[in-house]
């Protein structure tokens, strides 16, 4: 079970950033295939919406930077 106050690693995504530029900024170190594919397996409520391809994150998203926690 998650500790009471425990909260899950996030970032609200800056003007035009991509899944890519987050991957690069947040997991510098990390493949940056598999960590775009981590970003939008943890943030499928931003991955999976219908909206411009051009800007598909908003600043306002919360952008999830690690896996959800299991209870």
């Amino acid at each position: 079970m998650t500790a009471p106050g425990s909260v899950r690693r996030s970032t609200f995504p800056q003007p035009n950033d991509t899944w890519e530029t987050i991957a690069e900024r947040e997991f510098p170190d990390d493949d940056p295939t598999t960590t775009v594919s981590q970003l939008q397996s943890w943030n499928m409520h931003v991955f999976m919406r219908r909206n411009d391809p051009a800007q598909p994150i908003l600043p306002s998203d919360v952008i999830f930077l690690e896996a959800p926690r299991s209870q």
